[in-house]
């Protein structure tokens, strides 16, 4: 008999799930069922705000084939809400009172928006409670006032949208990545920009001090205005002759007043775990699974994506403590955990002699900023600077080197943090070619040239694309979210793709965060007519 499997939202991470899991369900093995509360199919939220400027067409976000998987036999129900999990009867209650039985459930939920504290901004309830129409989930969507919006979903983007096309100033309250690439895209489009946050600079928590300071200055130069050092405390509404009350401006604590015509709050996001916290599942930063992706409170039910932490369960007996660690928020982590669990789930039922093996750990990703004026990239341990002596500098019995090159003139700085000769962290603006070198070095954990400097020459003017043995070495990864390397995308040149857009299409490369496009368009610039790498 097929397994029952639910799986409880259907974004870019769930419809992974659902694509690996068809070979499955086409042999029988797994009768699934996915739940969606969006009326859309599944599709790319890293890319809205492209979307909502008119940068990206609406069928570029799409990320997987629902009609395919339909033929196949998934149940995919749309603008459907589970409401209650009841896990001694193992069934779902779903928002239109349907109990959905189950063998196995996955929570693929993702995350919700960060509501700051301001007045006049509703935020959603603390506590969990039933709702009044008798639900055991109250979902706490309440309505943000009219011309004050976060970026999640595609009404969010049609908002943001129809603000850019009407020429209103867009303030954006918050400068982590999200919040900046947002401020550049709307800046692009046209429309008048300014973005509010608490600290000295933008994007402080993935950046040091210089590196933010540059960046700051290639907002400014790109038409972003920045009000720093502001305390965002309330939002000023004004009533229009429709008698409906819109955002005016943004009150701070030193009584600074931000005008604007559309608020944008960009101050991170939560993962969705109310569901599995009601039904007594262990949550912390989320619902809390093991090395197996395995609810540390019910073998029978898994998370992938923003919604899942990943954490050791705790030693019986062991002191209780904060479980270490959280989502991270990439979509690349979230589609291989997707893959991974699939895979697991189609080996256990197949009864496949080799069991699959061990979901890899992930540490912090490569934060990538998607800006044409200011390429930015960092990872991994950055906030250490070079003269100093303090604890920050030692990790285990091995002191912490820095090696730093600026030139603030163009726009352009390099941070290396290294440990036993092998990088920590890096921080790279404005130095693209140098930042896909630091990139691979970090992810693989490999050993630095003792001369740092010989690292930049990929930014310099004598750069020949032959010299990057590395960057753009046949298994040097390009795509970070799908896994996808120089001799894939070679090959699928050789095969016919000539845009990045035909690579993506045939590879699925740039369709995560779309970061990689600018380096897939210039290995396709340096492809000669010569036979394909062996696969």
């Amino acid at each position: 008999m097929a397994e029952r499997v639910v799986l409880v939202g259907y974004g870019p991470v769930g419809a992974r799930f659902v694509e690996e899991l068809l070979p499955a369900v086409r042999a029988g093995l797994v009768q699934l069922t996915v739940v969606g509360a969006e009326a859309a199919e599944a599709y790319n939220r890293v890319l809205v705000a492209e979307y909502a400027v008119g940068e990206a067409e609406r069928e570029s976000l799409e990320v997987t084939d629902a009609e395919e998987a339909r033929e196949a036999g998934v149940r995919i129900l749309t603008a459907t809400t589970v409401v209650e999990l009841r896990r001694s009867r193992r069934t779902v209650l779903l928002g239109t009172r349907e109990q959905l039985p189950y063998d196995r459930l996955v929570f693929a939920t993702g995350a919700r928006a960060q509501l700051p504290t301001l007045d006049g901004v509703a935020r959603r309830p603390a506590a969990l409670r039933p709702s009044e129409d008798g639900d055991a989930l109250d979902h706490g969507e309440t309505p943000l006032p009219a011309g004050v919006t976060v970026l999640r979903d595609l009404d969010d983007a049609e908002r943001l949208g129809e603000a850019v096309r009407a020429g209103s100033r867009i303030v954006v309250l918050g400068a982590g990545v999200l919040g900046m690439e947002l401020a550049f895209a709307a800046a692009r489009a046209g429309a008048e920009t300014c973005v509010v946050f608490h600290g000295a600079g933008p994007m402080e928590r993935n950046l040091d001090r210089a590196a933010s300071t540059v960046l700051a200055r290639g907002a400014r130069g790109s038409g972003v205005a920045l009000v720093a050092h502001a305390r965002a405390e309330s939002v000023l509404l004004r009533t229009g002759d429709d008698g409906v009350p819109r955002f005016d401006a943004l009150l701070c604590a030193d009584g600074k007043q931000i005008a604007g015509e559309l608020l944008v709050i960009s101050c991170g996001v939560q993962p969705r775990s109310e569901l599995a916290a009601i039904a007594g599942l262990p949550v912390s930063r989320g619902v809390l699974v093991d090395e197996q992706l395995r609810s540390w409170g019910d073998p029978d039910i898994f998370a992938i994506g923003d919604c899942a932490h990943i954490a050791a369960r705790p030693v019986t007996g062991a002191r209780s403590s904060e479980p270490a660690g959280g989502p991270l928020g990439l979509i690349g982590a979230g589609w291989r955990q997707a893959e991974w669990l699939a895979r697991r789930f189609h080996d256990e039922l197949s009864g496949a002699a080799e069991p699959s093996e061990p979901l890899a750990e992930e540490s912090d990703g490569v934060i990538q900023l998607k800006a044409d004026s200011v390429d930015v990239v960092a990872a991994g341990v950055v906030h250490v600077d070079p003269w100093d002596d303090g604890p920050e500098q030692v990790c285990g019995d091995e002191r912490r080197s820095v090696a730093q090159w600026s030139d603030p003139d163009h726009g352009r700085y390099v941070k290396m943090v290294t440990r036993a000769g092998r990088l920590e962290g890096f921080v790279s603006v404005g130095m693209p070619r140098t930042a896909a070198e630091l990139t691979l070095l970090f992810q693989r954990g490999s050993e630095l040239p003792a001369d740092r400097s010989v690292l930049l020459r990929h930014d310099g003017p004598d750069y020949e694309p032959s010299d990057a043995a590395g960057a753009l070495g046949p298994t040097a990864t390009v795509c970070w979210c799908n896994g996808v390397t120089v001799e894939r995308i070679t090959n699928a040149a050789l095969a016919g793709d000539v845009t990045v857009a035909d690579v993506s299409r045939s590879t699925r490369a740039g369709t995560g965060c779309g970061g990689c496009k600018g380096r897939i368009g210039e290995i396709l610039s340096t492809i000669a007519p010569v036979a394909p790498l062996p696969s």
